[in-house]
């Protein structure tokens, strides 16, 4: 099993959206923590279209064991998007207390 602590961000519409699928998240233990960070301006490009959006972001930490498997999914089934942002960074360093906590919030050994 990968324990690889990981940063995972992803874009949603709203403070509601993103209160969804962050309960999910931890209810499903896929996710020690999450935090909404409200206020984000996104500029894309989307079916040819320059957009602007006002949206939330989520930073999610877990592990890569369950980013695949259990994250996607479960972020894709409570999101509104047709193709959501979902990207994980790895957590190359951290605080050993913490990084032990988020192994055991999600199930890790």
């Amino acid at each position: 099993m990968n324990d690889q602590p990981i940063l995972v961000l992803i874009t949603a519409p709203s403070q509601e959206v993103a209160r969804q699928i962050a309960a999910a998240l931890l209810e499903q233990k896929l996710a020690a923590c999450v935090n909404v960070l409200p206020g984000v301006r996104s500029y894309y490009t989307w079916k040819d279209a320059p957009q602007e959006d006002k949206e939330v972001l989520l930073l999610v930490k877990t592990r890569a064991a369950l980013f695949e498997g259990g994250l996607i999914p479960a972020v894709k089934a409570a999101h509104p998007y047709e193709l959501p942002e979902i990207i994980a960074l790895p957590i190359q360093m951290g605080l050993a207390g913490y990084l032990k906590w988020i192994n055991e919030e999600t199930g890790g050994q």
